[in-house]
């Protein structure tokens, strides 16, 4: 199953739609042609939390109801679909969600931080930063480079989407409360980065700033997820392949990092984990200057064997 928040040509109004055949359906036209009734989703319409929130819950029932739109039901034949290309993507966040991100989560970018004055020490278990919601963006979104920003740098991260919440999560149930994944550019300006690490502070300014975290195009439920740890993640700059890298060599995978933030963090459905950048950034290689992210740039984050991709454009 894959979920999908956009706006429709001309309008304000966020919908939630099944991501399907290159276009998007709205969930509850798709439940009220396959159920007969109103869409159990008519008292929280609009409200992108209590939507999550109730297709998490009634994750069997969506599941199937997207089994069915994919299989061309002639019940659906009613349903109208609009064109993916044609929408305006939100992130599939909502504003009271947490957007945590887990820092050095693979060897060969640590290494990389090391050799580039990023890092002061070798962590011995997950640590992390928040991305506050104003630094959010959707698939297709064009993002502005500050003009004190030379050395524009690229993320591509695999993020794991919560379906439900709790405290003092134990590691052995924690794949429970994974609904899904999505994707993060973990966009950052280098220079501010350097300085904030020599004074002892987190990253918080240097991967911050408006649009520094596109994130999209759609959540893909666990169904249809063989194993999170062997997927290809990379990132093409211009249809460039820069990086590409399996998950299978992160340090800290999501169990242990569910049950480290959960002893004092509270979680809640649609709160999601971002799981780090792998090795290949640009500041990691020695013509950095050249491959930082430039205006006229588009950079495509991917996780091939989903054919995810989350494309974005800087100016």
């Amino acid at each position: 199953m894959r979920i999908a928040r956009y706006r429709r040509p001309q309008s304000d109004a966020s919908e939630m739609g099944f991501a399907h055949g290159g276009k998007l359906y709205r969930v509850q036209d798709v439940e009220r042609a396959l159920s007969g009734r109103d869409s159990s989703l008519s008292n929280v319409e609009g409200q992108w939390q209590g939507m999550v929130e109730h297709v998490f819950q009634n994750a069997g029932r969506y599941e199937h109801y997207y089994s069915e739109l994919a299989a061309g039901g002639a019940q659906l034949s009613v349903v109208e679909g609009v064109d993916a290309d044609s929408v305006v993507y939100e992130p599939p966040i909502s504003y009271k969600n947490k957007l945590l991100c887990v820092g050095k989560n693979y060897a060969t970018h640590l290494e990389e931080l090391r050799r580039t004055d990023l890092i002061k020490e070798l962590p011995t278990e997950p640590t992390g930063f928040v991305k506050i919601h104003d630094s959010l963006a959707g698939h297709n979104a064009t993002i502005s480079k500050p003009p004190s920003v030379s050395q524009l740098d690229y993320e591509p991260e695999l993020v794991f989407v919560l379906g439900k919440g709790g405290m003092n999560i134990t590691e052995e149930s924690a794949l429970e409360h994974v609904f899904g994944i999505t994707l993060l550019n973990d966009l950052t300006c280098r220079e501010t980065q350097r300085k904030e690490v020599q004074s002892g502070t987190r990253f918080w300014t240097a991967k911050n700033a408006p649009g520094f975290g596109p994130l999209g195009p759609c959540i893909v439920s666990m169904s249809e997820i063989k194993d999170p740890y062997d997927l290809w993640v990379s990132c093409s700059v211009n249809g460039e392949e820069r990086m590409r890298v399996n998950t299978r060599e992160q340090i800290w995978k999501i169990s242990k990092i569910l049950a480290h933030f959960s002893r004092l963090v509270c979680l809640r459905p649609g709160d999601m984990f971002s799981t780090g950048a792998p090795g290949g950034v640009a500041v990691g290689q020695a013509n950095s200057e050249a491959l930082f992210l430039k205006p006229g740039d588009t950079v495509t984050c991917s996780i091939g064997e989903l054919g995810l991709d989350l494309v974005n454009h800087i100016r």
